[in-house]
């Protein structure tokens, strides 16, 4: 799997498991999918940062900087 391949797939996992309640404290016009997919890429970006944080200098670190990099861009 390539590093976007990877980077979407994370992101789309985290935004199919966030809540739908996420509107109850939002102020009026805010667009929820918006909010959702946000949330997500930031679960995603912690997901990479954790799994960086426990490699060593080995070629999994490089991919897993790939698809960190690939979250950021979506």
């Amino acid at each position: 799997m390539t590093p976007k391949e990877k980077a979407d797939k994370l992101v789309d996992v985290f935004y199919q498991t966030t809540p739908n309640e996420a509107w109850i404290n939002e102020p009026i016009g805010l667009s929820l999918e918006y909010k959702a997919w946000e949330q997500a890429k930031q679960c995603a970006l912690i997901c990479c940062n954790e799994v960086l944080g426990n490699m060593g200098a080995d070629i999994d670190y490089i991919y897993w900087l790939e698809i960190k990099q690939e979250v950021e861009k979506l």
